[in-house]
């Protein structure tokens, strides 16, 4: 009984380990260093409630699909697209100086004038 219950305890205990690592892989941001010679470019997109969002795109695929306003509640987006622009702008700025993830701040966003 013993035996079964620490063989029990052994393989629950790697089971853990492998989700946990599995989970760790997928929520993390790839390497900016991968991305050192990739085109990098923008798409300003319609959102809800006639706004404005972007989407991130290095080479030829989809990095990030910016639905709404970084960091605000909601789901509405940019009241112009010049402020989505800027905003995407400054995060592809950010992935070519190699930060991962390319994370915006309300103040950077008030600083561009793309928020009040």
């Amino acid at each position: 009984m013993k035996k079964t219950l620490l063989l029990f305890i052994f393989l629950l205990s790697v089971r853990l380990g492998f989700t946990q690592n599995v989970l760790k892989e997928v929520n993390s941001f790839p390497c900016a260093e991968q991305f050192k010679n990739t085109n990098i470019s923008y798409k300003i997109i319609p959102a809800k409630n006639n706004s404005w969002c972007y989407d991130i795109i290095m080479g030829d695929r989809l990095f990030i699909h910016q639905q709404s306003v970084p960091g605000l509640p909601g789901n509405e987006g940019f009241k112009t697209k010049e402020a989505a622009s800027k905003v995407a702008t400054l995060v592809v700025s950010k992935i070519q100086k190699g930060e991962m993830p390319p994370s915006i701040t309300l103040d950077e966003m008030k600083k561009l004038k793309a928020i009040n």
